[in-house]
This record gives structure tokens, C-alpha cells and sequence, in this order.
């Protein structure tokens, strides 16, 4: 036999032997894609289903939030943003009283009045109360409470969602919902407009002189008052229950639709549980800046605190701990003056 014989027959035989080996290949990797599969289906039926998580985020920033936050404040346009104080305080405008004296034990840039946002919820609060309206009627939210400010902030209290009065006025008062704060005053009988006379007249019942409210949210920058008014506000709002256990709640879930919605208190400092607070409430919109008012004990001591346009989330929060730590250092400071 020639070489050229050998080689062709080699050739052939190989070719023989492939052909025969195909399908026993095939089905062997066959075999080990189902195999691989198999054991991949009962990874995932050993592994557990993940639980639905309930939502405990506050509201979510928007473009316009993000362009609200650049616009200057009433008090920075004023000249207040910025001086200098003992305390080293990041608030333009700041007021310590003494609850039961009435003595101010510290003040800054006391005697102006700008605007208070969501601290407008405190006399919402207090109009809702003298009504003795039902707190367990139930109020739906209209397309009128979401429209109201249109892209000013989202909410997850969506239109037609269900709610009683008691559970807009907690969603209002610990978690600043805004759409549930107009409800309650949609549901007020004559509308939002009497509503807000209501409101202007229970601030001149007060003796908040310097005051002015324009809707029951906070959103419009006319809502306006000074901090010796917001400490008549506070001591109003504190003889009711209701607003001081609702205003310090650290969280609340209710269904809105067919979700359980969790929603959680704006201040830190309740939900911290470092300080001995009885009432509060925050607030900001870009005219306001950052606020917070808050009833709380020091060292024994009753105090009322008012910080308006601060710079800064936490900044608010941090002002109050330095207050705290003031006092709980100079316990008997000199009173400055008698409200």
C-alpha cells in the first residue's frame, strides 16, 4: 500500500469515528445542561422569598426641590443669615424661654418675622381641635389637595387615598404631610378659605401680632410669624393631648391603597430619643429655610426653643443639642428679658 493510500485511509477512519461519537456527545452534554438545571431549580426553591418591605421614606426630592434649595431665604435676603452669637448657632434667628417664667434666656435676631413653613401645621392643629370636628370621620384626599402646589414636593398620600381626620392630623403633625394638612382643611366647613380665617383668628386670640396665615400647609411663604409668636403658638398648641403625643410619635403605618405605607417623624431628635421633648414640629420650604420649634426639659427647666432658617439639614437639630448642652452647663443662666 502507497502512502498516499495510508493517509486517505486514515482520513476516512477518523472520519468514521466522529460520526459515530456525535450523538453519544450530544447526549452527554445534554445530560449536564439538565442536571445544571435541575440543581439550579431547587437553589431557588430551598432559597427564601423576600419579604415586601414596607416604605418608611418622608417624601422624595424633585428637580424643583433641588432648585428650591438655591433660592436665598427671607432671612438671608434680610442680612440675618450668618451673624455671629455666643452659642455659635447655625440658625439665623433663634429664642430659648423659660415655659413657666417667661424669661428669655437666650435670643437672636428675636424680633423678626419671616416665614415658618410646616410649623403652620401647629395652629392647622390647633383650628382642627376648637372645631370638635369628628376625629374619626373619614376624610378622602381630593385631587385638590395634591394639585394644590403643584412639583413642589411628592407625596405618597395619593389622590382618593382614605384616611380618618385623627389619622390626617397625626400624617400632618409627625410626618409634615402637606396633602393630609389640606384635607383637613378642604374639610373644614365653609373650605380652606374659612379655614384660614380661622387660623388668622385664633392667632390674634394668641396675641401673635405679628402673624399671618395664608393655607394650612406651610407651603406659601405668607405664612408668616415671629419667634416671640411661635412661643405663644407652642403653649397653645401643648394644652392639647393630642398634638404633643401626635407631634412626638417616631413613626406611623397605615394602608394607603393597597399598601402598608410607613411614615416617620421629621425630627431626628424624637426619633433618637436624646432629648426629653413634649411638642415639636420642623419645616422648610426655600423663603423659610430650615425651622424648628420644640417644647422640651433641661436639667428640670421648661423650655421653649425656636430656630428659623437654619443652614443645613441637621444644622436645626444641632442647635438645639447646643442649647441643651448650654443649659445642662449653665443651668440658671441670666435672664435676658420677660416675654
Amino acid at each position: 500500500m502507497t502512502l498516499s493510500s495510508k493517509f486517505l485511509r486514515a482520513i476516512f477512519i477518523g472520519l468514521i469515528s466522529l460520526t459515530l461519537a456525535a450523538p453519544v456527545l450530544e447526549a452527554q452534554a445534554q445530560t449536564q445542561s439538565q442536571t445544571q438545571s435541575k440543581a439550579a431549580k431547587s437553589k431557588q426553591a430551598k432559597a427564601p422569598k423576600k419579604q415586601k418591605k414596607v416604605r418608611t421614606t418622608t417624601t422624595r426630592k424633585t428637580a424643583s426641590d433641588t432648585a428650591d434649595e438655591k433660592r436665598p431665604s427671607f432671612a438671608s435676603a434680610m442680612g440675618l443669615r450668618g451673624n455671629h452669637d455666643s452659642l455659635n448657632l447655625k440658625s439665623s434667628v433663634a429664642l430659648i424661654v423659660d415655659r413657666q417664667t417667661h424669661e428669655v434666656l437666650f435670643e437672636k435676631n428675636a424680633h423678626a418675622a419671616l416665614p415658618i413653613a410646616s410649623i403652620t401645621k401647629l395652629m392647622t392643629s390647633l383650628v382642627v381641635m376648637d372645631a370638635q370636628l369628628p376625629l374619626g370621620e373619614n376624610i378622602v384626599i381630593h385631587q385638590d389637595d395634591v394639585n394644590t402646589y403643584p412639583g413642589r414636593a411628592k407625596s405618597r398620600v395619593t389622590e382618593h387615598a382614605q384616611m380618618t381626620r385623627e389619622q390626617a392630623l397625626l400624617l400632618a403633625l409627625m410626618s409634615s404631610e402637606n396633602r393630609a394638612a389640606h384635607a383637613l382643611g378642604r374639610n373644614y366647613p365653609g373650605g380652606v378659605s374659612a379655614f384660614v380665617d380661622a387660623m388668622n383668628a385664633k392667632a390674634k386670640i394668641l396675641g401673635m401680632s405679628q402673624s399671618k396665615f395664608a393655607d394650612p400647609t406651610g407651603l406659601s411663604s405668607e405664612n408668616v410669624s415671629s419667634p416671640e409668636d411661635l412661643t405663644r403658638l407652642v403653649e397653645a398648641a401643648y394644652q392639647h393631648k393630642v398634638i404633643r403625643e401626635f407631634s412626638t410619635r417616631p413613626d406611623y403605618s397605615i394602608m394607603i391603597g393597597k399598601r402598608e405605607q410607613k411614615f416617620v417623624n421629621t425630627n431626628r431628635l424624637v426619633r433618637a430619643s436624646d432629648m426629653d421633648i413634649g411638642l415639636q414640629k420642623t419645616g422648610y420650604i426655600s423663603a423659610a429655610g430650615r425651622c424648628l420649634v420644640m417644647q422640651a426639659k433641661v436639667q428640670g427647666r421648661d423650655v421653649v426653643m425656636v430656630f428659623l432658617d437654619s443652614v443645613g439639614k441637621l444644622s436645626r437639630f444641632a442647635d438645639a443639642v447646643r442649647v441643651k448642652e448650654w443649659l445642662e452647663s449653665n443651668p440658671n443662666p441670666t435672664p435676658i428679658r420677660r416675654l
